[in-house]
């Protein structure tokens, strides 16, 4: 029988964790916005900015796409062992 899967972070955290990121990158941009530098200076820290941004989502997503398919092989794995106890009988004569 499958159980169901338990979220191991509170609101109070995830709340935390979008907060934290939407400050810092307000911030940073700000920084990029209002540094003394020529344009291209500018657009270059910015351009920066926006690819650590999004190598920084596509990291955690394929971290997350391997945590679920060790959870996946994880739980066939038991339910294959579940299977083979199930059907073991040590007092059965062969």
């Amino acid at each position: 029988m499958a159980q169901p899967v338990k979220s191991s972070s509170t609101t109070a955290f995830y709340v935390q964790a979008v907060l934290s990121f939407a400050i810092s990158l307000t911030a940073l941009a700000a920084g990029i916005f209002y540094l003394p530098v020529t344009a291209w200076v500018r657009s270059f820290l910015a351009i920066g900015l926006m690819y650590v941004v999004t190598s920084t989502f596509t990291l955690a997503k394929c971290v997350r796409d391997r945590q679920e398919e060790a959870s996946v092989v994880s739980r066939v794995d038991q339910a294959r062992l579940d299977k083979l106890l199930a059907e073991h009988d040590p007092f059965r004569a062969e």
